[in-house]
């Protein structure tokens, strides 16, 4: 039986990218990781954008009862960041349950010994001080390379740390189609070349758990305050003391948020000579971060007084994946030649 050509796709290529929904809210290093990224793209490609509860389970099974609050302020974050609902599908994975089926699919052609090399799967049983990986977490790679593959996804921006995931979905989509049939794009991984915000204590990570991160749900009020405790050059002692501009925080987020270059350099010159304290530095920074919050902080505030719009989106966005999906699951099956019985539902493979 002829096997649909994986050719025939849309004349722009397709993105897929997404988030556990751990948190109910985006904090600016996932600004400056993430969403910045999305709404550029979204004007040059097909994007999928996937609010990844499934995902979730494979490290979480208590407090469950918040991951619906959290879904609801990931997507405020999301169209108030930028992100067009007219451009973007957002949807959500439990919705498309023939995902699952893919993911089985994928499970047969992938061996416990391949799955248990992604370096990422021990790194999340120390961290979490896990005993062992549940089957949940082994086979979520698998998950996610169908999540990936069901919308025939070309790119996946991810950080450094993913690319084994990514590695793992080319493998998977070559190995079927060298199986069955051409049926799946192989997809590249998109590394942002962003800098890593480091948290306002000076550490690495910023997260909320750590207490260490701005919000874009912060007001202006909570702004001032955490940018006056940030950590800045432990070395200065006085504010005529001549400062270091490399690794500190307040300056990193003045490139990174401060619209007046003028400004910015201004202060960097003083700074390195001493003739400007941190208290000033810490104040226009604020009202630097401000400024570029206020119009985040107005767009949420009105998507968010529409009653039921976050609702319709998650439910038109989910019902295109699992379009999606469904056409996409058709056509795995007939490569295989897994066609002995069809009923009402299943979606006919178009020629």
């Amino acid at each position: 039986m002829p096997v649909p050509d994986p050719a025939t796709k849309p004349a722009r290529k397709r993105i897929l990218t997404g988030d556990r929904p751990t948190s109910e809210a985006f904090h600016l290093g996932n600004y400056v990781g993430t969403l910045a990224n999305r709404v550029r793209l979204q004007d040059e490609y097909e994007t999928f954008l996937l609010l990844a509860d499934l995902h979730l389970l494979t490290t979480r099974t208590t407090d469950l009862e918040e991951i619906g609050h959290n879904i609801h302020g990931l997507v405020l974050d999301y169209l108030s960041a930028g992100i067009d609902h007219a451009k973007t599908t957002i949807y959500l994975q439990s919705l498309v349950p023939e995902v699952l089926e893919l993911t089985w699919i994928f499970m047969s052609l992938v061996s416990v010994p391949r799955a248990q090399r992604i370096p990422t799967l021990k790194e999340q049983v120390r961290d979490l001080k896990l005993e062992s990986a549940s089957m949940a977490l082994l086979a979520y790679p698998i998950l996610q390379a169908a999540d990936i593959l069901m919308v025939k996804g070309d790119l996946v921006p991810v950080g450094k740390d993913q690319l084994s995931h990514i590695e793992l979905t080319r493998e998977t989509a070559r190995r079927f189609n060298d199986f069955f049939g051409p049926v799946f794009p192989v997809p590249e991984g998109l590394v942002g070349q962003v800098a890593t915000l480091p948290g306002l204590d000076g550490k690495a990570k910023m997260g909320k758990s750590l207490g260490n991160a701005i919000f874009l749900t912060d007001d202006a009020q909570t702004i001032e305050r955490k940018v006056m405790s940030m950590y800045t050059d432990p070395t200065r002692i006085h504010a005529t003391d001549p400062g270091h501009l490399r690794g500190n925080p307040v300056f990193m987020y003045h490139d990174a948020f401060n619209d007046d270059r003028e400004e910015v350099e201004d202060l960097k010159k003083r700074y390195r000579k001493g003739k400007v304290g941190d208290v000033e530095v810490k104040r226009l920074l604020a009202q630097a971060l401000n400024r570029f919050l206020d119009p985040i902080r107005e767009r949420r505030a009105s998507f968010a007084a529409r009653p039921g719009l976050v609702d319709e989106i998650i439910r038109e966005g989910s019902a295109r994946a699992r379009e999606e999906c469904r056409r996409t699951l058709a056509e795995a099956r007939e490569a295989m030649g897994l066609t002995y019985f069809r009923d009402a539902t299943t979606v006919q493979v178009t020629r």
